[in-house]
């Protein structure tokens, strides 16, 4: 009988994004999940794509609106089914939320193929008698005959001992649940990382311990070197898989199609290991999820977060967010009921202290008497870590005599001072401007208006001579630093682990970083101070400088998901994310009102304060000629989540075929697509 494969066009054109239904020549070996090339009738060409799945010809016609006949499949590019239903179920249901294109999320998570590494492993799956692809080994055994990938008796029992202290952990974790779990804020005392990669291994092994898979979400390779450490310690090698953009493109290839076996496995990596195709997943653990870096920046945008959520409700897993922090999203789950709170039977936290200037101190002194003394004091004992807002010498200059910013004379943009007597040079464009002016005054000199790190590091050195100073930068990174007396001058997100723990921590620059014009300043602020606290030796004080508030005093008495509560309480009434959805729209003036027209009459229940704008973008920075458009936001409930996503995403289609017709009349300069949709942005600005 013939058959009809259905295939989705690798292509980022967003009237592509369907299945489309071609007809298999016999000669053709083609199974669901293949890479195929396909001819595209309206380009005239052949493109690739995947084989999504093979049906009888009766009853693709039955659903075929057309009579034509239907195209051939050209060639089957690959005979591994690295597409599993699985996974285009998790990306299709992804992208229908983002309103965005399945093969926009595909490209993220199915690595390029690699032939070499490809044939070498369908060789040796031949050799143990897998001759079919698309048939899975036995989860018991991962083909080598050596070992059966399982957790010993010692590695089960040390994951039983780390979570102990969570009442109900393991059951909840067999149970399948969604959780929510708050990191213990110390060092490991066994191995130099943060207690809490114990903890997420501690859930790896016990899951593997059921024969089931876990996925480990981590923002960057620092802390996914710390969880690849325990692991090293505490579980079975040959089921440790590392996802991530630093190994080359055949060992991720090669990890890919290991993962595909259907054998367990514990995938730890970035943002898109979300999507590994492991089989038999019990649990996927989010570290962090606060983390700009778990938000997708390529279309269509899907959160880390959003992603895993979508996954659990499809495949039924244990779902986990820790952190030392709670973010707002996560706190709205737990509100809602649909996240389960767990906390550990013991409360740990670090010795915080809201250190002002006293009196007689000057209301500008950057590091307050006590914070100094405390410093002094840790610095007999170990390292001390003093955590700064910003890297380089003096990231923002200003007029001498009338305080105004200094701009760069080409840009505008904002100047710095790499060097002390160094002439400054412009953020933006990089330009070193010798001679400078301000534009109010005429004056010709400059002021150092903030310290950066290395500025930091070089006033601290003076005040503690014959000490260590390491600077730890996005220009200095530094991973890890051993136990002896140093100073640690690092900005946020950028400390280094200490070996025991530091003996101090000092947080500096907190008034500016609370300064900066952000809905979840707040959030950010308290998780950058949480994390540079939990690196802090037990006992050892944490010293928060020149702050007071609601962020301090959640930071000093460690309730980071009650500041969560309050923040989400303020926001429900002033429809701000994450209580509501919002939704932005840019592109030409006629393309975002048509849109925002379209979206009214589809979804009327909208508030009529749902729509914001549209507003002109600014214009670029390198003065490109052409508008730059108009931006519009959304503001809409969860629940008209699906209307509104497929509404907007009928609003990019269209667009983009009204430029396609407008190229096909003559006009070769109309724009592709002048429409970009993303949803769930975190911010509300215009």
């Amino acid at each position: 009988m013939p058959l009809v494969g259905r295939v989705l066009i690798d292509s980022p054109l967003p009237q592509l994004d369907r299945l489309f239904d071609y007809a298999v020549p016999a000669a053709l070996e083609a199974v669901p999940g293949v890479r195929v090339k396909v001819p595209l009738r309206t380009a005239g060409r052949t493109v690739e794509g995947y084989l999504v799945e093979v049906v009888d010809a009766d009853d693709a016609a039955e659903a075929r609106a057309s009579s034509k006949p239907l195209s051939e499949l050209d060639a089957v590019v690959s005979p591994v089914p690295v597409l599993t239903p699985e996974l285009y179920a998790l990306a299709r249901r992804a992208a229908d939320r983002a309103a965005g294109s399945v093969s926009d999320i595909l490209r993220l998570a199915i690595p390029k193929r690699m032939v070499r590494v490809e044939k070498a492993w369908l060789a040796a799956r031949t050799a143990t008698g897998a001759v079919d692809p698309a048939v899975s080994v036995d989860p018991a055994d991962p083909g080598d005959g050596t070992s059966t990938g399982r957790p010993t008796a010692d590695q089960t029992a040390w994951a039983a001992g780390i979570l102990d202290p969570f009442p109900d952990l393991r059951g909840a974790l067999e149970a399948r649940a969604r959780l929510a779990i708050d990191a213990p804020p110390r060092p490991s005392s066994e191995l130099p990382v943060g207690a809490w990669a114990e903890l997420l291994a501690a859930m790896a092994v016990d899951t593997l311990g059921r024969g089931e898979s876990t996925l480990i979400v981590v923002p960057d390779q620092r802390d996914q070197d710390q969880v690849l450490a325990v692991l090293a310690a505490h579980a079975p090698a040959e089921v440790v898989v590392r996802d991530d953009a630093r190994r080359s493109g055949p060992e991720r290839y090669a990890s890919y199609l290991r993962l595909l076996e259907g054998a367990p496995a514990i995938v730890v990596g970035n943002r898109s290991t979300v999507y590994a195709p492991a089989g038999s997943v019990g649990t996927v653990i989010v570290w962090d999820d606060g983390d700009p870096l778990l938000a997708e920046q390529l279309s269509p945008g899907v959160h880390a977060r959003d992603a895993a959520l979508v996954r659990q409700e499809l495949e039924g897993s244990a779902l986990v967010f820790a952190g030392h922090t709670r973010t707002t999203d996560v706190e709205r789950l737990v509100q809602l009921g649909w996240v389960r709170d767990i906390t550990a039977r013991r409360r740990e936290s670090p010795t915080v202290v809201l250190s002002a200037t006293r009196e007689g101190e000057s209301r500008g002194q950057r590091v307050p008497s006590a914070a100094f003394a405390a410093a002094r004091e840790a610095l007999q004992h170990g390292p001390v870590l003093v955590q700064v807002a910003r890297p380089g010498y003096s990231p923002v200059l200003v007029c001498a005599q009338c305080r105004t910013p200094a701009r760069c004379p080409h840009c505008t943009g904002p100047l710095r001072a790499r060097r002390p007597g160094a002439a400054p040079d412009c953020t933006w464009c990089g330009r070193t401007i010798p001679t400078w002016s301000c534009v109010h005054c005429e004056s010709t000199t400059l002021r150092m208006a903030s310290s950066g790190s290395e500025r930091t590091a070089d006033e601290l050195g003076r005040a503690f001579p014959h000490t260590r100073v390491i600077l730890a930068d996005g220009d200095h990174p530094v991973a890890q630093v051993d136990a002896r007396p140093a100073l640690v001058v690092a900005t946020r997100g950028a400390e280094p682990h200490a070996e025991g723990g530091y003996r101090a921590v000092i947080l500096l620059d907190g008034d500016r970083m609370l300064m900066a014009e952000q809905l979840r300043v707040g959030e950010s602020c308290l998780r950058w101070w949480s994390n540079a606290a939990a690196l802090a030796a037990p006992g050892s004080p944490v010293h928060l400088v020149g702050v007071a508030g609601p962020v301090a005093r959640a930071l000093a008495t460690w309730t980071q998901p009650a500041y969560a509560r309050a923040e989400l309480a303020d926001r429900v009434p002033l429809h701000m994310p994450p209580a509501v959805r919002v939704a932005s729209l840019e592109g030409s003036a006629s393309s975002v009102a048509m849109a925002l027209t379209d979206l009214r009459a589809a979804v009327p229940t909208l508030d009529a304060s749902a729509i914001l704008g549209p507003v002109p973008l600014p214009a670029p920075a390198d003065g490109a000629a052409g508008s730059p458009g108009v931006r519009a936001l959304v503001r809409f409930d969860y629940a008209l989540g699906k209307p509104v996503a497929e509404n907007l995403r009928a609003a990019v289609v269209a667009d983009a075929l009204r430029g396609r017709r407008a190229r096909s009349g003559g006009d070769r300069f109309a724009p592709r697509t002048t429409l970009r949709v993303r949803l769930d942005v975190p911010e509300l600005d215009l």
